[in-house]
């Protein structure tokens, strides 16, 4: 008598599907060969290249960022799971990101945070239905002299308070740093003109996921 074996783990990653990645972007991100010396060594500015691309780092992206790097898919994997800045599901058009440590305590962060999921009507680690604003937290800032602070996308806001949660979500501006910034680990400049026009905030909405269900960081808690 013998044994039939089953193959019950099919790819969790299609591999009759088109690229994920556009050939710009594999071209940024070869851009970055002669600044290293191995290729491993530009896995970081790629993830960053990509999910400002896509919106976030899907699976997919994973395993042809790993067929340029020349690494395993593992190894890219490790890398985005160990970091909090990677969303490997879609997240808001604006990341909040509240402030949890002892100097932000002590000045009242708990009752911002309170307050922002109220007036956002979403909890930690959850997106807003309409896709403008994901919330989180992170241990610190770096703006422990200007406690409570918050971070919405890359501008840092000081001594913010409750009181003033409905009017800084108001403002438009709310993520424009007031000085030049660096493009260098941006996506091709085509390429994310073309995701802001294509409605990515509706793809972050979910198609009627749960809030919880749109994105996939862990709850350092």
């Amino acid at each position: 008598m013998s044994w039939k074996t089953l193959e019950r783990t099919p790819p969790v990653v299609p591999t009759d599907g088109p690229p994920v990645l556009c050939e710009e972007v594999r071209e940024k991100i070869r851009s970055f060969f002669d600044r290293y010396e191995t290729k491993r060594a530009v896995l970081l500015p790629a993830l960053h290249v990509v999910q400002d691309a896509l919106g976030h780092v899907p699976l997919a992206a994973m395993v042809e960022i790993a067929d340029l790097l020349d690494l395993h898919p593992s190894d890219v994997l490790d890398t985005v799971s160990f970091y909090t800045h990677f969303w490997t599901k879609p997240k808001g058009d604006k990341v909040i990101v509240a402030c949890r440590s002892i100097s932000c305590e002590i000045m009242g962060s708990t009752d911002v945070l309170n307050e922002l999921k109220r007036q956002l009507g979403i909890g930690e680690h959850e997106t807003t239905p309409d896709g403008k604003y994901s919330l989180v937290t992170e241990e610190c800032l770096a703006g422990c002299d200007y406690a409570p602070c918050v971070l919405i996308n890359e501008r840092l806001h000081r001594r913010v308070k409750p009181q003033n949660v409905a009017k800084l979500l108001a403002d438009e501006q709310n993520d424009r740093i007031p000085y030049e910034r660096s493009d260098l680990f941006d996506a091709p400049r085509a390429v994310a003109a073309d995701r802001e026009s294509s409605g990515s905030a509706k793809d972050a909405a979910g198609n009627g996921q749960s809030a919880s269900q749109r994105n996939e960081i862990p709850d350092p808690s």
